[in-house]
């Protein structure tokens, strides 16, 4: 299973790790767990979420 930190989800979205850490802390952003202090995200999942958005934004441009 391939898992992401919380710098490599930032990088993947151009953004900063503030962000992604903001949008777990209000449930907007991809899911992530805990293992130990670090928060990882399994690489399907924040895929699957970015996804989610894409399609998001083109059923709203049509």
């Amino acid at each position: 299973m391939d898992h992401l930190t919380t710098q490599e989800v930032a990088v993947l979205c151009r953004t900063s790790q503030e962000t992604v850490r903001y949008w777990r802390h209000v449930g907007k952003g991809p899911r992530g767990f805990k293992l130990g202090r670090k928060v990882l995200y399994r690489r399907q999942d924040v895929e699957a979420w970015l996804q989610e958005h894409y399609e998001a934004d083109r059923r709203k441009a049509a």
